[in-house]
């Protein structure tokens, strides 16, 4: 399925993996005129910074589970080094992801199979039930073929946007679409039951006298509707004034996403969740908070808008957390808590004061640019944002070749630069500049690097964390740690609207720093907020809490805020990217994209907007950037309901 490359093109630019931070330096790089080659052995766009249907998602644990048991077989390339060129071999082991353990509480027959609705190929499930008061530790991966995961990409283009378009970003264009298939990793991953295949969509219920209540969901309605979820790898949100809403815009490929704005902030306190007040508006109406809490909230939250213009009142408390210097300020109890963690997202011991008072500002300045709260969500997911920067990068004349592995880099010994890198079938490209993301590294090249781990669980629940008349909320809630050398963790809950779960479900990522396995590290904060999904409690319909329908829990590696120097023998011209790392936001990626991309080319501006059709000038050779519609957002007149009762006006209303 993978075509031979022209090696005798001029390439000046070759990407070895397609993650987010790879796929915007791409697109600025073929924006200024750049050719570039974009390769992947992965079958799919986006890497860790992927989202899958859930068949894709089983897929892709099946696709990691084999991935383990290989072994970097003797290189067959040896005989095309030159002597006056040595060669440094890329691994074909991805060890990013570890500790993986799905669990299935959803009522299942296991004699009951169905296909996923409008998929190409019939989908073989492997299903293990769970136990009702203890989930066996069991995945279950459907034996399905990489055809089956072209349907992933198709869906996007075929499926309407339906956000609401006084919260989204306005597009026009439809997503970068490519293969997706996919990964399952080691010794926690134990064989599953196996189910048959038929081709029957409707769900059949196991006792035909007794009709299943309204509120019941079942593993074969999930693997029906598969295609409604877009699950991501990786939890972010983006903040409405941050790098990447800014490069969105400056670069006008927001016309190829949509987006939604977040609903709610809450908090976790005392055993319950409840709604942090955003707005100038929910403040002086919350019913958490008495009066005086109201003025001591307003009139410290107008401080840290422009805390630097008083330094006289957070001089001496920069040395102490910043949880420290807000019980040195007129705050309650309450009003420490809901600003510590609900408003600065950071914990007891994480942030000094100036860390906390920058977050705390940060998340005010991004009030009321597009809504209520300080944050955006693309539609269909996180992992739509790198095929976005892809169809960029293609629409000015980038190419992508996805199942195409990387053998080794070619370096010439005297000037110690990578000249070529050599493909799975032995073919030399020659190129300029080379990116490579970290996770194709040797273990010999990495072995100076000390990695952190991001521990991370996807639940599909059947209600919301916290009930409102409305049952499309999006939120985001932190919930701290309750052991020294633990790490809060962060709550994302998303409704059907954001096209990543079927109706009638929620989809709720969990994400905080390792310190120990993922499964270790979240189920705490599970347990908390959820219970299993059991046929015992189905006919109680008193219950609270959210139950949940099926877990994934699973560790990524995080090799951000890595130093070059800490590879060995890294040639001059390679550039190292990232995975995603553990933060909310997106920053760090387009920070390092555009460091990455000055290096590359000194004199360029980084993904300047395209041209509009009646500028282009077409000449023998010129590019055809068909994409430069007109369809831009403007950048400040984005800038919508810049309401009174907003605290994102309290910068304005205190000059």
């Amino acid at each position: 399925s993978c075509l031979s490359l022209p090696s005798s093109w001029d390439y000046r630019h070759v990407c070895a993996f397609i993650g987010l931070p790879e796929s915007i330096i791409a697109a600025a790089c073929s924006r200024s005129g750049r050719r570039v080659l974009h390769v992947d052995s992965r079958s799919y766009y986006g890497g860790n910074w992927a989202g899958f249907s859930f068949s894709g998602l089983l897929s892709w644990l099946k696709e990691h589970q084999e991935n383990s048991d290989i072994e970097n077989d003797s290189p067959v390339w040896q005989d095309q080094i030159l002597e006056n060129e040595e060669a440094i071999a890329l691994s074909r082991k991805d060890k990013t992801i570890q500790h993986v353990e799905v669990f299935c509480y959803a009522s299942q027959d296991l004699h009951e199979d169905v296909e996923e609705a409008g998929a190409l190929q019939k989908n073989h499930a492997l299903v293990t039930s769970a136990n009702s008061t203890e989930a066996a530790d069991s995945s279950f991966l459907p034996m399905e073929d990489e055809s089956l995961s072209t349907m992933n990409c198709e869906m996007l283009t075929e499926q309407t946007p339906s956000s609401d378009p006084e919260n989204a970003l306005e597009v026009n264009g439809a997503e970068v679409t490519g293969e997706k298939e996919n990964h399952c990793d080691d010794k926690t991953c134990v064989p599953s039951t196996s189910a048959e295949d038929v081709s029957e969509n409707v769900p059949i219920a196991e006792d035909t006298t007794e009709q299943p209540k309204k509120n019941r969901i079942t593993y074969s309605q999930i693997i029906k509707e598969g295609r409604r979820f877009n699950i991501d790898l990786v939890s972010k949100l983006l903040y409405s004034r941050g790098l990447l809403i800014d490069l969105l815009i400056k670069s006008n490929v927001s016309r190829y996403a949509e987006f939604k704005n977040i609903t709610r902030i809450l908090a976790f306190r005392e055993g319950r969740v409840e709604q942090v007040p955003c707005s100038r508006a929910d403040v002086f109406n919350s019913k958490q908070l008495t009066m005086v809490e109201k003025r001591m909230l307003m009139k410290f939250l107008t401080f840290c808008m422009e805390y630097e213009k008083y330094p006289d009142e957070y001089k001496g408390y920069e040395d102490i957390t910043f949880y420290e210097y807000l019980k040195t300020q007129k705050l309650t109890p309450n009003l420490q808590y809901i600003v510590l963690h609900s408003i600065a997202m950071t914990s007891e011991t994480a942030s000094s004061t100036i860390d906390g008072l920058k977050a705390t500002r940060n998340f005010l300045h991004c009030l009321g640019r597009y809504g209520n709260t300080p944050f955006l969500f693309p539609l269909y997911g996180q992992g739509e944002l790198p095929q976005c920067f892809c169809r960029m990068c293609a629409v000015f004349g980038g190419i992508y070749c996805l199942r195409h592995s990387v053998q080794c880099l070619v370096v010439d010994k005297e000037s110690r630069k990578c000249k070529a890198i050599i493909d799975q079938f032995g073919q030399r490209i020659i190129s300029e500049h080379f990116l490579v993301e970290d996770s194709y590294f040797s273990e010999n090249m990495c072995s100076r690097v000390q990695y952190r781990q991001i521990s991370r669980a996807v639940l599909i629940t059947d209600r919301s964390v916290l009930k409102t008349d409305s049952d499309q909320q999006i939120s985001i809630l932190t919930v701290p740690a309750e052991e020294p050398g633990m790490f809060a963790v962060r709550v994302i809950e998303l409704c059907s609207s954001t096209m990543t779960c079927m109706k009638g479900t929620y989809l709720v990522h969990l994400t905080c720093t390792s310190s120990k396995t993922a499964r270790e590290d979240l189920e705490p904060v599970v347990q908390k907020l959820f219970i299993p999904y059991t046929e015992m409690e189905i006919e109680n319909e008193q219950v609270e809490k959210p139950r949940i329908l099926w877990a994934l829990y699973f560790n990524m590696r995080d090799s951000s805020d890595i130093s070059r120097s800490c590879y060995k023998d890294l040639p001059s011209n390679v550039y190292v990217c990232s995975g995603p790392d553990c933060g909310l936001g997106n920053d760090n990626a387009v920070k390092q994209a555009e460091t990455l991309f000055q290096e590359i080319c000194p004199s360029e501006d980084f993904c300047p907007p395209p041209p509009n059709p009646e500028d282009i000038v077409l000449d023998g050779d010129g590019l055809q950037p068909e994409a430069s519609e007109s369809s831009a957002i403007p950048e400040a007149n984005s800038e919508t309901f810049k309401e009174s009762t907003n605290l994102g006006n309290l910068e304005e209303s205190s000059e």
